[in-house]
């Protein structure tokens, strides 16, 4: 299995993703340009991986420009063939923009920028493929704009189809407001789309890898998630 980090102009996370990918995970990763046309070498059992930051600056609406980007054009259509897409912050937030994902991701409920250690529980499919182990997963965010949203028609199909794969919560695991770092609807953290090949998610599990930093946790979601052959279902 390959992986392809895509670059923009303003990411500040690519090269931590590849440093988790192929230094603690010990994978193959190719560093895609934003600019470039087609994934020569990539086929369906790979994986692209759009990492966080603040893409063109997010002048307009975080993720919004790099939705037009001559990648992203091949990048949705590799997705629509079933090619893996990872989404991380910004990349969430660039799959939401391309429709790849359904929703959005609004301010922070407080209006500020947010970095710390939240607490996050797998849910849905993701909690399936774990066989329903009772997981807490402490996995940094750094947002201004991570609070998920969508309308009720939205969230009750994706609750409906265990595509809710990560909620907020607090250290004991309890799914409530004073876990829930940013607002987010329903305490959503990461979701996926219906075909469990796109996954979008605010935390950062790249900065939760390697054991000399003291948390690994970001290690199981990665492995998961991009590097089973079949997830459940």
């Amino acid at each position: 299995m390959k992986f392809g980090v895509v670059v923009f102009p303003g990411s500040n996370c690519d090269r931590d993703m590849q440093d988790a990918l192929s230094k603690d995970l010990g994978q193959e990763v190719t560093m895609l340009w934003h600019k470039d046309k087609g994934l020569p070498g990539f086929s369906t059992d790979d994986c692209i991986v759009l990492p966080g930051g603040f893409s063109y600056g997010d002048y307009l609406r975080c993720g919004a420009i790099a939705r037009f980007s001559n990648i992203m054009q091949d990048v949705i259509a590799f997705a629509n063939e079933g090619g893996k897409v990872f989404g991380v912050c910004n990349g969430f937030q660039i799959l939401c923009e391309s429709h790849l994902l359904p929703g959005a991701l609004l301010r922070n409920q407080n209006q500020q920028f947010i970095c710390k250690n939240t607490f996050i529980k797998p849910d849905g499919f993701y909690k399936e493929a774990i066989e329903n182990k009772e997981v807490i997963y402490k996995i940094p965010i750094a947002h201004g704009e991570g609070r998920y949203f969508a309308d009720e028609a939205t969230l009750a199909g994706l609750e409906a189809n265990g595509q809710v794969i990560f909620r907020y919560c607090d250290e004991n695991g309890e799914v409530n407001d004073l876990g829930n770092p940013n607002g987010s609807t329903n305490n959503i953290a990461g979701i996926s789309n219906s075909n469990r090949n796109v996954f979008g998610m605010m935390p950062h599990p790249e900065r939760a890898c390697s054991s000399i930093l003291g948390n690994t946790d970001g290690r199981e979601i990665i492995e998961t998630l991009l590097m089973a052959k079949q997830l459940v279902g």
